[in-house]
């Protein structure tokens, strides 16, 4: 059972998924620290309602992101935390050595594409729908010091739709996501992840370990 570090920024509802996942056995793994970003946001009540340790390192407070990165990566290592979720985490980290390729993220569409600094949320959707692209999905990837450019995990995709809104397209993605972070989670606990360069190779369960 993996232990996990969650970072929220906004509602949680990727926190939630996990926590849902965890509850029903679909996803074998303890979440032994929850980092929010914001006093103020909807995730930070989820955790609590979960009984989950949380801790917010509120961004207002450390405009440098080393400093913000440095005070929650010592919350992470005296947590145990094996494997750092971002889960709507919406700063720029600067990862330590001690947990390069142990930081994951996901992002609303198809990397390297509607991505990079200021691409959350519905404003990802709303570019998919002004670019005319006939399909969108999630990726899951390892995170480096920029903006959704680690090495990628896997993908979804979704098609998107002549009558979809931005919230229509979002919920579609969603669901995907909702599948493909957990199946994140479980290669790497798995030990079947191995970076290569920019590629990430998934490993045959006979080969992990």
């Amino acid at each position: 059972m993996i232990r996990l570090a969650v970072l929220i920024s906004g509602s949680g509802t990727t926190l939630q998924n996990f926590i849902d996942r965890i509850r029903d056995g679909r996803l074998a793994a303890e979440i032994v620290l929850v980092v929010s970003s914001r006093r103020d946001c909807l995730g930070n009540e989820r955790a609590r309602r979960a009984g989950l340790r949380l801790e917010v390192v509120d961004f207002r407070d450390y405009p440098d992101p080393q400093a913000l990165s440095e005070q929650i990566f010592a919350l992470v290592r005296h947590s145990g935390a094996e494997l750092v979720t971002l889960a709507g985490f919406l700063r720029l980290l600067r990862i330590p050595p001690d947990f390069e390729g142990r930081v994951m993220n996901i992002h609303p569409a198809l990397i390297p594409a509607f991505c990079g600094k200021g691409y959350y949320g519905m404003r990802v959707h709303k570019a998919v729908l002004d670019w005319g692209v006939k399909v969108s999905g999630c990726t899951v990837h390892f995170v480096d010091n920029e903006y959704d450019h680690g090495p990628i995990i896997l993908q979804r995709c979704v098609p998107v739709l002549d009558d979809d809104t931005p919230e229509s397209l979002a919920a579609r993605v969603f669901r995907e996501e909702c599948e493909a972070y957990p199946e994140a989670i479980s290669l790497f606990a798995q030990g079947r992840l191995r970076i290569e360069g920019r590629r990430v190779r998934v490993l045959p369960a006979a080969e992990s370990g």
